[in-house]
């Protein structure tokens, strides 16, 4: 299922919103591998600032690094 939303995150070519941030982070910790790993990293440096401060967004940024 994980995987799935990695796919298809990596398919479509949407503007990202706080709700995909979070989504991603958390498949992407769930998941622990390295395409996770490199995709997770790779969103995390191009988030923007305004989404740096959110606490749901930071929340599950910080539960994906920490699980790799």
């Amino acid at each position: 299922m994980f995987e799935k939303a990695l796919d298809l995150f990596e398919k479509v070519d949407i503007e990202l919103d706080d709700v995909t941030y979070a989504i991603v982070f958390n498949a992407c910790a769930k998941l622990c591998n390295d395409r996770a790993m490199k995709i997770g990293k790779k969103l995390l440096a191009k988030m923007p600032e305004n989404y740096r401060n959110d606490n749901i967004i930071s929340t599950s940024a910080i539960d994906m690094l920490m699980k790799f």
